[in-house]
């Protein structure tokens, strides 16, 4: 058997006479099946921080990034996880609002909450408009028959019933127009549920999209009042910021735009504080 390297003495000396001495090899750890590796006895400060903290619902080794590991998430996650208890009570209100908004993509659980519409004052430019052009043109065919009586050249003139005809014609479209402008207005719809928020909207008859942004996601929620007229009718604009890639969702022209922002900030709230989030 070799004889032992003795660590006590010198092995060489720097330029300044200093004595070098080697040091004893590090011991290789044993390899580990990679399904037994155990996480936690890992030199980790993330998978060394609690399990939990007092007041809070979540894991704080999710919410801490560190800078020797940048982007490591050390979560355990079951391959199978249990299924969480619902109480009857909130599957009569899930059920509930499945029937009651079929469109709505609502999972177990999942209820709504509030039920934001435009308010009707919205309304009021597309229906000037289609009344506008509506008396325009009844108007003019009304008067052409007094016109056409004081035309010498009646004879190269359309008659009065080739106008009304083509007056009537022309007020059939602009009323589909006009009401197809005010149904595309009233399918902008907001709602909000116990887990998440979905703004519908209708940018024009066969233009639509759907937006749906989860309540833990939301970093800012506020309203504005942009005008004396929207403070007088109590209507204006909520405003949502979420984490992350800071999108920003506008929804225009709600209703009491102050209680709804009051009950969509206090569901936020409980919904990361992991209370429940009450309707």
């Amino acid at each position: 058997m070799k004889d032992q390297p003795d660590y006590t003495q010198p092995v060489a000396y720097d330029p300044e006479g200093r004595p070098l001495y080697a040091h004893p090899p590090a011991a290789t750890p044993q390899s580990t099946p990679h399904n037994l590796v155990s996480h936690p006895s890992q030199n980790s400060h993330v998978t060394s921080a609690p399990l939990r903290a007092h007041g809070n619902n979540f894991d704080p080794r999710t919410r801490v990034q560190y800078a020797n590991e940048p982007d490591a998430r050390h979560v355990e996650r079951p391959f199978e996880p249990a299924e969480i208890p619902i109480s009857d009570e909130v599957k009569s209100k899930s059920e509930a609002s499945k029937r009651q908004y079929p469109f709505l993509n609502i999972s177990e659980g999942e209820y709504v909450i509030l039920d934001v519409r435009r308010h009707p004052i919205g309304l009021f430019i597309h229906l000037v408009v289609t009344f506008s052009i509506l008396f325009l043109v009844l108007g003019i065919a009304a008067v052409y028959p007094g016109i056409l009586a004081q035309t010498a050249a009646a004879m190269n003139v359309p008659t009065a019933g080739d106008v009304w005809f083509v007056a009537i014609l022309v007020a059939i479209l602009v009323m589909i127009f006009g009401y197809i402008s005010v149904w595309v207005y009233m399918q902008n719809k907001f709602f909000m549920t116990n887990e998440s928020v979905i703004q519908e909207i209708q940018h024009s008859l066969f233009s639509k999209h759907e937006q749906t942004v989860s309540l833990g996601s939301i970093e800012d929620a506020s309203f504005k009042h942009a005008n004396i007229i929207q403070s007088i009718l109590d209507y204006g604009t909520i405003r949502l910021s979420t984490e992350g890639e800071e999108t920003t969702y506008r929804f225009h022209f709600v209703s009491n735009p102050k209680k709804q922002i009051a009950i969509l900030n206090n569901a936020v709230e409980s919904f990361k504080n992991g209370r429940p989030v009450e309707d």
